[in-house]
C-alpha cells in the first residue's frame, strides 16, 4: 500500500511539472503551487507535516532526455497529460529534483539512493509513531491491570481472613467436642470407680453381717448344748465312778420328796438365769467390739479419701505446673489453648512462650491486668468473646507487649471505649455487641495495618464519632457499623475502603460529599434504614468507577433512585414501597446492570415504562419482580438477551403472550435457566409452548399453583 501511495505521488508530481513546462506561464505555475500548498495545509499527500518533526524535502519529476511527452488535453480550465500506460516501468527515465521554496534557487536532481532514504525516513517515522502509541496503550492497560490485581488481592485477603476465621472456629468446635467427650469419659470412669467402691463396701458389710449371724447361731447352739447337758446330768443319769473298783451297778435311787424336787428346780432356774446373764454380757461386749471396729473402719476410709484428695490436688498442681499454669477445663493442642465455657472469673496466668492462639470465649472474666500476656508474648490471635470485660477493667498496657498480634475478638462484652495502645501489627479487630459510646481521633492510633474492623451493635452515632478517627487506617478494606444509631453516613471514611456495611441504623440521607474520598469502594449495604429517593444527592456516587454493589432493601423508597453509579452491577431494592421504575434510569451504566432485585414492592402495570430497562438489555442476568401487583409481563424483558433467572411469581398476571418473555426473532441459544410464574391468575392450558422458547428446559418453568378468580374477588371486596 505504501508503494502505491509513492507511485500516486510521483504521478501527481509528473503531471504538475509537465504542466509547468508546457504552460510556461509563471502566474499559472504560481497558481498550481498555491493549490499544492493548500493540499499540504489540509493534510493530504506525502507533504503534510507532523507535530515535532522537520518538513520533508519537496521533490518533482521532469522528463529526461529522449522521453516523449504525450499530448495533453484541454479539460475545463486546466491542462492534463494523457495517462501513461506503464509508469512503474518508465519512472526510472525521469529526473527527480527537489523543489526549492524560491523558484530562482538552483536545483539539483536527487539520486535514487536519496529518494530511497527519504522514503525510508518517512516509513521509520511512521513506525516510531505506531510504536509510541502502542507503548502508551500497553502502559495504560498495564496500569489498569495492576489496579485490578491490587483490588483483587485485597478482596482475596479479606476472603482468606474469613476462611481462616471459619477454619479456626471449626477447629475450636471440634476441640470443644473432643474435650467434652473426654470429660464425659472421665466422668463415666469416676462414676464406675465409685460404683465399684460402693459394691466392695456393700460386699464387705454383707460378709461382716454373715459372720455376725454365724457367731450368734454358734452361741445359741452352745447355750442349747449346755442346757441339755445340765438337764441330762441332773435328771436322768448319775455320774459314773472314776475308779475301776467302783464299776459295780449303782443302786436305784429312791424318788425324792416333793420339797427336794422343788429345791432342785429352783437351783436349776438360778443356774439358767446366771447363764443367760453371762450370755447377755458376752453379747454386749461383742456388740461394743463390733461398733469399735466399724468406727475404726470408717476412720480408715475417711483417711484414705483424704489421702486420695490430697493426691488429686497434688496431681492437679503438677499438671498445671507442667502445662504452664493452665487451669482446669482448658485444653491445649499444639500452639492453641482453648478455655471456652470453663467458668473462669479471672485471666489465667499462663506461661507458654510458644503459644500462638488463645480462646477464652464464654467465661466471666471482667479484667485484664497489665502482666496478663507476659508469659505468652507471641500470641497472634486472641478470642475474648462473651465475657464481662469493662473498659475500666482492661489495663492500658495490657496489649502493648504483644508484638505479633494480628487478630483480636472482643464481641459480647461491656466495653464503652476502644481499648488503648493496641499493637500496630493488628489486622482484624472485632468489638461487636458492646456498649461503645465514643470514637475519638486517637481510638485507632498507630493501627495502620488494620484491614477488617467490626463495631456492630453498639451506641455509636455521627455525634460521638470523630471525623478524624479513621485517618490512621490507611489499609482498612472492610468496615461494619450496623445496628448503631447513625442518621447519616459517617464522615472521614478511609480511602482504601472496599466494603461498607451500615445496616439497621437510622440513616435518612446520603450527602453529596460523603463518598468523595472512598474512590475504591466496591460494596455499600444500607438495608433497614430510613432512606427515600429524594434524600440521595444526585452526585453522591454516580461517578464512582468501582462501586458495583448497593443494597437499599427495606427503606422508604417510592421510586428506583436515579443517578446510581455508572459501574453498578448488583442492585437490591427488596421490601420498599417502589411503585415505578423511571425510564432510562439504568441507561448510563457501563458495562450495565446484571442483578436487579425488586421483590416485595408495589409495582403494578403502570409502574414500568417501555424504557425502564433501557441500557440493561444485553447485561441483565437475574431479575426478580415477585410479590408485586403486576397485571402483565413488563415490556422489555423479551429484549434481554443474556437473562438467566426471572421471577414473576406472586403477582396478578393473567396471561403470557407469545412475545412477552421470549423474542421469536432471536436466533441464538436459549438463555433462561429458571422462570417462576406461580401464584398468579394464569391458565396453564392457554399458554402457548412457544412463549417459553428461550427457556433451556421445560422443567425450569414453574407455573403451578395458580390463584383463582374467587380469591381475587374476595380480596377486592
Amino acid at each position: 500500500m505504501r508503494w502505491g501511495l509513492v507511485v500516486a505521488s510521483l504521478w501527481l508530481l509528473v503531471v504538475l511539472n509537465v504542466l509547468n513546462v508546457q504552460a510556461g506561464d509563471r502566474s499559472r505555475n504560481q497558481d498550481v503551487g498555491n493549490r499544492r500548498g493548500k493540499r499540504k495545509r489540509d493534510g493530504h499527500g506525502l507533504g503534510r507535516t507532523r507535530a515535532g518533526r522537520s518538513r520533508p524535502l519537496k521533490i518533482r519529476l521532469v522528463p529526461g532526455p529522449g522521453i516523449p511527452v504525450e499530448p495533453v488535453e484541454n479539460r475545463g480550465n486546466g491542462l492534463f497529460l494523457q495517462p501513461l500506460k506503464n509508469l512503474e516501468e518508465q519512472h526510472a527515465s525521469y529526473n527527480i529534483i527537489p523543489v526549492p521554496s524560491d523558484p530562482s534557487d538552483p536545483v539539483k536532481p536527487l539520486t535514487h539512493e536519496e529518494i530511497q532514504r527519504i522514503l525510508w525516513r518517512e516509513e521509520e517515522e511512521h513506525r516510531e509513531e505506531e510504536e509510541r502509541l502502542r507503548r502508551k496503550d500497553e502502559a495504560r492497560k498495564k496500569r489498569r491491570k495492576q489496579r485490578k490485581e491490587q483490588e483483587e488481592k485485597q478482596r482475596k485477603m479479606v476472603e482468606e481472613r474469613r476462611r481462616q476465621e471459619e477454619e479456626v472456629l471449626r477447629l475450636q468446635v471440634e476441640k470443644e467436642e473432643e474435650w467434652r467427650r473426654k470429660m464425659e469419659e472421665e466422668e463415666d470412669r469416676r462414676k464406675k470407680e465409685a460404683a465399684e467402691r460402693e459394691a466392695r463396701e456393700m460386699e464387705r458389710k454383707l460378709e461382716e453381717e454373715s459372720r455376725r449371724q454365724e457367731e450368734l447361731l454358734r452361741e445359741e447352739l452352745l447355750n442349747m448344748d449346755e442346757e441339755e447337758e445340765v438337764w441330762l446330768r441332773g435328771d436322768v443319769f448319775q455320774m459314773l465312778p472314776k475308779e475301776p473298783e467302783d464299776l459295780q451297778p449303782a443302786p436305784i435311787p429312791k424318788p425324792p420328796a416333793a420339797t427336794e424336787l422343788e429345791e432342785e428346780r429352783e437351783v436349776e432356774e438360778e443356774h439358767e438365769e446366771e447363764h443367760e446373764e453371762e450370755h447377755e454380757v458376752e453379747h454386749e461386749v461383742e456388740r461394743e467390739h463390733e461398733v469399735e471396729r466399724e468406727h475404726e473402719e470408717e476412720k480408715e476410709h475417711e483417711e484414705e479419701h483424704e489421702v486420695e484428695k490430697e493426691h488429686e490436688v497434688e496431681r492437679e498442681h503438677e499438671e498445671e505446673a507442667n502445662r504452664g499454669g493452665l487451669p482446669p477445663g482448658c485444653d491445649i493442642s499444639d500452639v492453641t489453648v482453648t478455655c471456652e465455657n470453663a467458668k473462669l472469673t479471672y485471666f489465667p496466668p499462663l506461661t507458654i512462650p510458644e503459644l500462638k492462639s488463645l480462646s477464652l470465649e464464654g467465661n466471666s472474666i471482667s479484667s485484664i491486668p497489665a502482666e496478663a500476656f507476659n508469659g505468652i508474648p507471641n500470641l497472634e490471635w486472641i478470642n475474648l468473646k462473651k465475657n464481662k470485660l469493662t473498659s475500666a477493667g482492661i489495663d492500658a498496657k495490657a496489649f502493648k507487649g504483644l508484638k505479633m498480634l494480628s487478630r483480636l475478638y472482643l464481641d459480647g462484652n461491656l466495653l464503652e471505649v476502644i481499648p488503648p495502645d493496641l499493637p500496630p501489627t493488628l489486622q482484624e479487630l472485632k468489638i461487636n455487641e458492646n456498649q461503645l459510646r465514643e470514637i475519638d481521633d486517637n481510638s485507632f492510633q498507630d493501627l495502620s495495618s488494620l484491614v477488617i474492623l467490626e463495631l456492630e451493635g453498639n451506641l455509636l452515632s455521627e455525634g460521638n464519632t470523630d471525623p478524624l478517627a479513621f485517618n490512621p487506617l490507611i489499609q482498612l478494606s472492610y468496615l461494619r457499623l450496623g445496628r448503631n444509631h447513625f442518621r447519616t453516613v459517617p464522615q472521614g471514611l478511609p480511602r482504601s475502603l472496599l466494603e461498607l456495611y451500615l445496616e439497621n441504623n437510622l440513616i435518612e440521607e446520603i450527602s453529596e460529599t460523603v463518598f468523595n474520598q472512598t474512590v475504591n469502594l466496591n460494596l455499600v449495604s444500607l438495608r433497614h434504614n430510613k432512606l427515600d429517593e429524594s434524600r440521595i444527592a444526585p452526585m453522591a456516587w454516580i461517578n464512582h468507577r468501582h462501586l458495583e454493589s448497593i443494597d437499599l432493601s427495606h427503606n422508604e423508597l417510592y421510586l428506583v433512585p436515579s443517578y446510581l453509579p455508572r459501574s453498578l452491577v448488583h442492585l437490591v431494592l427488596v421490601g420498599n414501597n417502589i411503585e415505578r421504575i423511571p425510564g432510562y434510569v439504568f441507561a448510563h451504566m457501563d458495562p450495565g446492570l446484571e442483578y436487579l432485585y425488586l421483590s416485595y414492592n408495589k409495582l403494578d402495570g403502570e409502574g414500568i415504562e417501555p424504557e425502564s430497562f433501557f441500557g440493561s438489555y444485553d447485561s441483565m442476568v437475574e431479575l426478580c419482580l415477585d410479590n408485586n401487583q403486576l397485571l402483565s409481563v413488563p415490556s422489555g424483558i423479551n429484549a434481554m438477551t443474556n437473562l438467566h433467572f426471572l421471577r414473576l411469581n406472586n403477582n396478578k398476571i393473567r396471561s403470557i403472550p407469545e412475545e412477552s418473555i421470549c423474542d421469536p426473532n432471536h436466533s441464538g441459544d436459549a438463555t433462561l435457566v429458571a422462570l417462576r410464574l406461580e401464584n398468579n391468575y394464569i391458565d396453564p392450558q392457554k399458554v402457548s409452548p412457544s412463549a417459553f422458547s428461550c427457556v433451556r428446559a421445560s422443567s425450569s418453568v414453574v407455573l403451578k399453583p395458580q390463584k383463582s378468580d374467587r380469591i381475587l374477588h374476595k380480596t377486592k371486596n
